[in-house]
């Protein structure tokens, strides 16, 4: 009877896990494996559609992906369930009723009875052995060391392994039938060390695979955290044009922010299938590792080697699979980075603003007070736009293109600019600078300029740290001065560039020429680009979020384009084209935003104001 257990638990063990068949399932090349086994097989497939198995490679349909619907080998099944519930004997005691086995000795194959095993404890040569208790063998929890012991020649170890049979043999039977067989044999050690190695080398494969794929789901969350603070941001603008225009805009506050969410949630789902793919790409190494990692458990050969082998080829198969890519999810990053509000009001109706392009049109085409006499345009801090004439005065429009007021009527202007605190600064035709208050009171300061037969003309603007940078056609270099008036703290060379018009963004120390082109300085006076077209002269502004508007003029066809760049020149739509003007006198435009988003374009005698309808 212990013999017939022995032998029946070993041939009722399955391939894959090495431990007597926990509910067997057959495939239908009629191989049979535990239902968990195959159920961990069956997750590294993508589809879940099917089951290779993995002694003959043949592939089972697996329906609806459920493991449980393949058929339960019901005789295997009872003769585990037969070989666990009868207690093997003990095969040494030499008596007619054999006593029951309490114990088993991995190393010497035998079952033992309690007296059995206190003489084989007490024997020198078995003190080393492996005995476990008989319930564990039992329950599957140990499952039996193959005997090394040759079939044909029992008192020879099966110390040799041949490659083609893939089985283990003694060394007489190795020299007798599988060499000259012309199979190859090696020693069962170098075999199992071999063994050993690629396990350990698969596991440590696996463990750097699964590194790289946890730093690629730490990337995914790092890419989701920016996306949803960029939203967020959003949302934040939204919120505070909202409040400012208060029960007016509740209808269009909910339909623009339903367009943020459906955004996020359109990003958040390829991050999640993202996200998703790589934890199943773990899932399913780790599952493919935990199938390799019981061959470390015994010597395998037959067809437990085969189902080894061929875990092992699938895993390192998996394994040689491209790393995911980064550029995946940053790419979901980047299209959100392209997503901007702007709020603004439309035609006097209260509108909150667009996530994304719009028609552009003319709003108002006002003449000015004087004709042929604009110098310059301004954006004032309380949202209108002051046009500056040399005739006289300072015309401060509202968006709507109504004349709202008119200061300084005695000075000749040239240029304007504004300081972050309401300040005025002004420029007039003889290139003397001044400072003015809020309500365009003159301060007692004096900024020691060229005159305009020194210098001649050129550009004003006030930069980030409300320095103010006035430029000469002539020198073709800008003085800086600080707020407190006197000399020149600084000059700035142009690269060799007219600063007929001046620009300042607010969060660099970069600059924007305006000579026929549009030149952008960086931060140590060195041009970093420049825009032009054929048959067009450049009028640029750099907006409040320091993105740049380009106007394109064909003087003699009285056409005007414009378009946006970034703040480093680089393209992002076109807002008009080929706009029909009214000729003016002489070739001199100005461009300016306002700031709820409307643009103002001015010739020499009229005001054009351009919004999005």
């Amino acid at each position: 009877m212990a013999e017939f257990h022995q032998i029946s638990s070993q041939n009722l063990e399955c391939s894959i896990c090495l431990t007597l068949f926990n509910k067997p399932k057959s495939l239908t090349c009629s191989h049979t494996f535990c239902k968990y086994c195959l159920q961990r097989i069956s997750q590294t497939r993508p589809d879940r559609q099917g089951i290779t198995c993995p002694i003959c490679r043949k592939v089972t349909p697996l329906p609806s992906g459920d493991v449980d619907k393949l058929q339960t080998n019901v005789p295997l099944s009872s003769l585990v369930d037969e070989v666990k519930t009868k207690n093997p004997t003990c095969p040494v005691c030499e008596v007619d009723e054999k006593p029951p086995a309490v114990s088993y000795c991995q190393d010497c194959g035998k079952y033992m009875c309690e007296s059995c095993e206190k003489d084989h404890s007490s024997w020198k040569p078995f003190s080393n052995h492996e005995v476990v208790p008989v319930s564990e063998v039992l329950s599957g929890k140990v499952p039996l060391k193959r005997r090394r012991k040759c079939k044909k020649h029992p008192n020879d170890d099966e110390e040799c392994f041949c490659t083609g049979c893939r089985e283990y043999v003694c060394c007489k039977c190795g020299m007798l039938r599988h060499l000259q067989a012309g199979h190859q044999i090696e020693e069962a050690a170098i075999h199992e060390e071999k063994l050993m190695k690629n396990i350990k080398e698969l596991k440590e494969m696996t463990k750097s695979k699964k590194a790289t794929l946890d730093k690629h789901i730490d990337f995914i969350e790092t890419q989701r955290n920016e996306i949803a603070i960029m939203l967020r941001k959003i949302n934040d603008d939204i919120d505070k044009t909202y409040e400012k225009y208060m029960q007016q805009l509740s209808t269009r506050r909910e339909a623009l922010q339903s367009r943020v969410k459906q955004w996020s949630e359109k990003f958040e789902r390829e991050l999640q299938d993202m996200e998703e793919e790589s934890r199943r790409t773990i899932s399913h190494m780790t599952a493919m590792e935990e199938l390799v990692t019981n061959g470390m458990r015994v010597p395998l050969e037959k067809e437990a080697l085969f189902a080894h082998d061929t875990l092992c080829e699938n895993l390192k198969s998996f394994l040689d699979r491209d790393d995911p890519d980064d550029r995946l999810p940053r790419g979901v990053t980047e299209r959100a980075e392209k997503i901007s509000f702007r709020s603004y009001e439309k035609f006097n109706k209260l509108k909150l603003g667009e996530l994304e392009g719009c028609t552009w049109d003319v709003k108002a085409d006002v003449g000015l007070p004087h004709q042929n006499s604009m110098a310059c345009i301004a954006r004032a801090p309380d949202g209108k736009m002051s046009v500056g004439s040399s005739k006289g005065g300072i015309h401060l429009y509202s968006p709507d293109g109504e004349l709202q007021q008119t200061v300084l009527k005695d000075v000749n202007v040239s240029k304007i600019g504004f300081m972050s605190n309401g300040r005025s600064v002004v420029r007039d035709t003889n290139g003397k600078v001044s400072l003015y208050t809020p309500q365009w009171e003159k301060l007692d300061v004096t900024f020691e300029t060229m005159s305009h037969d020194e210098g001649g003309s050129g550009g004003l603007a006030v930069d980030r740290d409300d320095n103010i940078l006035v430029g000469y056609r002539n020198l073709k270099k800008i003085q800086v001065f600080t707020p407190q008036g006197g000399k020149a703290v600084k000059y700035k060379k142009c690269d060799g560039y007219t600063p007929l018009q001046l620009f300042s963004f607010h969060t660099t120390r970069k600059l924007i020429l305006c000579d026929s082109v549009v030149v952008c300085l960086d931060g140590r006076e060195k041009k970093q680009k420049v825009l032009k077209k054929e048959g067009m002269s450049a009028y640029p502004a750099v907006c409040q979020d320091d993105s740049v508007i380009v106007a394109w003029v064909k003087h003699e066809e009285c056409l005007v384009s414009i378009d946006r760049f970034t703040r480093d020149l680089e393209h992002v739509h076109n807002l008009i084209t080929d706009f029909q003007i009214q000729k003016p006198v002489r070739n001199r435009y100005y461009l300016q935003e306002f700031d709820r988003g409307e643009i103002a374009f001015c010739t020499q005698d009229r005001l054009y104001i351009f919004d999005a309808m």
